[in-house]
C-alpha cells in the first residue's frame, strides 16, 4: 500500500499524561502546593510544557519566570518520562497491521526531539517507524504544516497520499494546511467538552481500535 500514515505522539499513540503530571507535581511540591490528580492534567498534556505549567501553576508565557520554570519542568520530565508512558491499548496491534499491509508510518509531534526520540525507542517503535519529526525539527511547529510536509518529503510521499492522526485541533489544522487527510483521535487528550466535530477532520476515531478501518477506508478512496 503506497500510503503514508502519520501520528501525533502524546494522546494519540501514547499515554504520557502520568509522567507529565508527575513532573508538574514536583514543581508544585517545590512551591509548597499539594499534588493534583493525573486526570486534571490530561486535557493539557497535548500542549506540552505550556499546557502543564498552566494546569499546575496557572503560569502563562507572559509570566516573568516562565522560561526558567519551563526549563525546570522539562528537566524534571526528562528524568521520569519513561516511568509510566505506554502505548494506548490497540496501538501496537494497529502498527503491526500497517507494517504487514505495506503502509509506511511515522510520527510528527511538537515534543522536542531530545524528548521524543528516546520515548519512541523506549516504547519499541523506532525500528519500524519511518520518521520521527519533533517540534524543533523544522523552523515551525504545528499548527504550521512544515513538520508534516517535512515528514512526507523525507519518506518520499506526496502529501495527498498521507493521512495525519492527532488528538488536538492544531493537528487537524496542520494536516489540512499540508494537504493531507486528517483523523481526530478522540480517545486522547481532547477533553470531554471539546467539540471535535467542528474541526472538519476527514474522520473521528473514538477508540484506537477504530483507526484501522478509518485508514483502510481512506486508502481505498
Amino acid at each position: 500500500m503506497n500510503k503514508l500514515v502519520l501520528f501525533d505522539f502524546d494522546g494519540t499513540l501514547a499515554d504520557t499524561a502520568p509522567d507529565l503530571g508527575a513532573a508538574a507535581n514536583v514543581l508544585r511540591a517545590r512551591r509548597g502546593l499539594e499534588a493534583l490528580p493525573v486526570d486534571s492534567y490530561r486535557e493539557y498534556a497535548s500542549h506540552g510544557a505550556r499546557g502543564l505549567l498552566k494546569a499546575s501553576l496557572g503560569m502563562t508565557p507572559d509570566h516573568p519566570e516562565y522560561d526558567a520554570t519551563r526549563d525546570e519542568f522539562l528537566a524534571e520530565y526528562e528524568q521520569g518520562m519513561t516511568t509510566h508512558a505506554a502505548l494506548f491499548p490497540g496501538i501496537r496491534e494497529l502498527l503491526g497491521n500497517l507494517q504487514s499491509n505495506g503502509y509506511t508510518w511515522g510520527i510528527v509531534t511538537n515534543k522536542l526531539e531530545y524528548l521524543a526520540v528516546p520515548l519512541v525507542v523506549h516504547l519499541g517503535l523506532y525500528r519500524n517507524c519511518a520518521i520521527t519529526v519533533g517540534g524543533d525539527t523544522t523552523p515551525h511547529p504545528k499548527p504550521h504544516p512544515a513538520p508534516l510536509l517535512h515528514a512526507a518529503e523525507k519518506t518520499g510521499f506526496d502529501p495527498g497520499n498521507a493521512i495525519y492522526i492527532g488528538d488536538d485541533q492544531r493537528d487537524i489544522v496542520a494536516g489540512h494546511a499540508a494537504g493531507m487527510a486528517t483523523v481526530v483521535a478522540a480517545y486522547g487528550y481532547c477533553g470531554n467538552e471539546t467539540a471535535v466535530q467542528t474541526w472538519n477532520a476527514t474522520a473521528i476515531a473514538q477508540r484506537p481500535e477504530q483507526l484501522w478501518d478509518v485508514i483502510e477506508n481512506w486508502a481505498r478512496n
